[in-house]
């Protein structure tokens, strides 16, 4: 019993003795800037993490106002341990940067529970800096960025009100402060940012794994891309050195499925393994040429990239795969930007489909479709794959198919149900539907699975690709012709190939149902949509000039400049512009000095008082009122006792009276008038004495 209070006891001294150290006001603005850190991670952590956070916080405030105790030492470690237990259970042995940083926002929210004196506030104050910087490995957009810098704001403000709590105005007073700060070291700040060289990584790891991104996948149900069109999230923005193609030629191609498994299309063959290189997101730099166009794709953690067809890679971070795809040499786990061109002169499709292709391309389950099996049959008895094709698109054009984003449930047997019955499906069943017939026919065919379309940007600048621009179409190989593209989709609703998903939906409503806090999905508010497109202009400005500042484009900048800039000018920019701030700031704080002691003639003459007394063998001590050091002077100099009394009596009536300013330069004379006339009685007894300051 004795041991339970002693740890009791403990306790309490811990939580009440020390946890008063740190002022609310300060704690408060601590809370609020980690509050605001967690904001831009809050669809990447975990639910429990987030909890974790928000409760711990609580605790720390609510024990500030002396409601609960924080806990000691035994109860801190059990937290801990349970906590560490639940991060390894969730991370469940995987590795990498945003499972490293999950557990450093673990860390962050044990330490409030030992947040108790100033010194665990500097603490947890350059901790949460740190934390700022690996948001920017998740969040790069504008927006986020400033909440950041305003939660390093509120850092700051809370570190001045630590270490002046009960001065009148400094809330006020602090951001002024850190304004102009700011607007002092500005200027440096983007010198430093667009001449300090940038040197490309020694090695990378990738930011995430496994974790869930809006995108297209390598497998394909017949539901999966009707389920993504109810995004509007970007995908990828496009800038074209030419004329933008027309909507209805603007197929991006990202990866092609060949392999049916019962009812999921997939890629026969996975990605090829490659080893981790760097991180090259700055791909396609300079003017774009007239047949060039700007890809800045949104992170996919895979490594296709999208184009159109007949494209030829023009940047060295993307290179061109086996049937006219594109990769990356890594998965793409932040913004990358990259560059295509569009070939002059397309290059002929191989007049011979090899042996292990045909059989490939011709793959299909054992069992399941009867019907259109037969059908297939009956067509290839009678037609050649060029009338089939023509055929099964006029039997989509003319019979009552319908393009739906609410399609019906489908039976075992699905491409019967789509074909025969049900007649109602997006444009993955179709596609899905006429590439069985074509191999069920004897015709070679396969899935693409990409985006078609795009919007324009703000001034029609960039085309915006989004995520319910994903699209499905089939390839076919004909004879002589080679691989020839035919979308079921453009047969069935023409309008969703001419302008878009929306217009295609128009009449069924579907466009967007799911995503309520859209504005694509509210096409009808002019101002909405200009307010959102002009936003996203800012973003993408902000991708390509400020997050995708990387090497090669600040070289193509430099190399624009006069006499031409390499990277050993540019260190020598770098030392000469910070040299220069350096020198200006010291001459900057000189003058400030030297002005601000000139413009306080009573700090100087106090100044010299206390010299004056120190010469005179009476210490100044440290929160001395001016009478007591005059009595203490007179006790040891008794000739200038009346002397130090009236200085004295003068100092207090300045530091005390209302007066205006030409009162106060009075009493500033008069003091100084007093101040000679103790030198000279002092000199009589042969003391060094320093001179009266001088009036400037």
């Amino acid at each position: 019993m004795s041991l339970l209070a002693r740890f009791s006891r403990s306790n309490s001294d811990a939580a009440e003795g020390p946890t008063q150290a740190i002022p609310s006001g300060a704690l408060l603005w601590l809370i609020g800037s980690f509050a605001l850190l967690l904001l831009p991670q809050w669809d990447r952590l975990p639910w429990w993490l987030i909890a974790a956070c928000v409760v711990l916080a609580a605790w720390r405030w609510i024990a500030q106002q002396g409601r609960v105790r924080l806990p000691g030492r035994w109860l801190k470690t059990g937290i801990m341990l349970v906590m560490i237990a639940v991060y390894v259970a969730t991370v469940q042995g995987r590795f990498t940067v945003d499972t490293a940083a999950s557990f450093f926002v673990l860390a962050v929210g044990l330490k409030w529970l030992e947040t108790r004196s100033a010194r665990d506030f500097y603490v947890l104050f350059f901790i949460l800096v740190y934390l700022a910087a690996v948001n920017f490995l998740f969040q790069q957009d504008i927006l986020w960025a400033l909440l950041t810098f305003g939660a390093i704001g509120c850092l700051l403000v809370g570190v001045q009100i630590l270490n002046a709590p009960d001065l009148p105005g400094s809330l006020k007073a602090g951001w002024k402060r850190l304004g102009l700060l700011m607007l002092k070291t500005l200027p440096v700040v983007v010198l430093l940012f667009v001449f300090f060289p940038r040197m490309a990584p020694l090695w990378s790891v990738p930011l995430v794994s496994g974790q869930a991104r809006s995108g297209i996948s390598d497998t394909m149900r017949p539901g999966d891309i009707s389920n993504l069109v109810q995004s509007s999230e970007r995908a990828f923005r496009v800038t074209f050195g030419g004329a933008t193609p027309e909507y209805r030629d603007r197929y991006w191609r990202g990866l092609i499925l060949d392999y049916l498994d019962g009812e999921t299309w997939r890629q026969r063959d996975d990605e090829p393994f490659q080893r981790l290189g760097r991180v090259a997101t700055d791909g396609g730099v300079g003017p774009l040429a007239d047949n060039e166009y700007d890809v800045l794709m949104e992170p996919t953690d895979k490594r296709w990239a999208f184009a159109l067809d007949n494209s030829v890679a023009a940047s060295d971070n993307v290179f061109r795969a086996g049937e006219d795809l594109f990769r990356f040499s890594r998965p793409a786990d932040s913004p990358v930007r990259y560059r295509l061109a569009l070939a002059m002169d397309s290059a002929p499709s191989s007049p011979v489909l090899a042996p292990a292709q045909r059989y490939r391309y011709l793959q299909l389950p054992q069992g399941g479709n009867p019907r259109t099996r037969e059908l297939a049959a009956d067509m290839a008895a009678s037609q050649s794959p060029v009338e089939l094709v023509n055929n099964l698109m006029r039997r989509f054009r003319e019979q009552e198919y319908f393009y739906t984003l609410r399609p019906p449930a489908m039976p075992e047997d699905g491409v019967d149900a789509l074909l025969f019955d049900e007649k109602r499906g997006f444009c993955a069943h179709y596609a899905g539907a006429a590439t069985f017939l074509f191999r069920a026919a004897g015709i070679p065919s396969r899935i693409v699975v990409g985006y078609q379309g795009g919007d324009a940007g703000a001034g029609g600048e960039y085309l915006i690709v989004r995520q319910y621009d994903a699209h499905a179409w089939v390839e076919v190989w004909l004879e002589g012709r080679g691989w020839v593209r035919i979308d079921p989709t453009a047969a069935i609703a023409p309008s969703r190939i001419e302008s878009g998903l929306r217009d295609a939906m128009a009449e069924e409503g579907s466009f967007l149902e799911n995503d309520l806090t859209s504005p694509q999905r509210y096409g009808d508010f002019a101002a909405l949509q200009w307010a959102s497109l002009q936003l996203d202009r800012i973003n993408y400005q902000w991708q390509r000039w400020v997050v995708g500042y990387q090497g090669q484009s600040q070289m193509d900048l430099m190399s624009r400049l006069p006499g031409g800039i390499g990277m050993r000018e540019l260190g020598y920019i770098t030392a000469g512009v910070v040299g220069l701030a350096l020198l200006i700031a010291g001459v900057v704080s000189g003058l400030a000095l030297r002005k601000g002691t000139r413009q306080d003639a009573f700090g100087r003459v106090m100044f010299a008082w206390h010299r004056l007394c120190e010469q005179a063998g009476v210490p100044v001590r440290s929160g001395e009122t001016p009478m007591v050091l005059a009595e203490r002077m007179a006790d040891a100099r008794p000739v200038v006792a009346e002397t130090a009394r009236t200085f004295a009596r003068a100092v207090n009536s300045h530091y005390y009276s209302s007066a205006s300013a030409r009162q106060n330069a009075a009493d500033s004379q008069r003091l100084k008038r007093l101040l000679k006339t103790m030198k000279r009685q002092l000199r009589r007894y042969g003391k060094p004495v320093s001179r009266a300051p001088r009036d400037d």
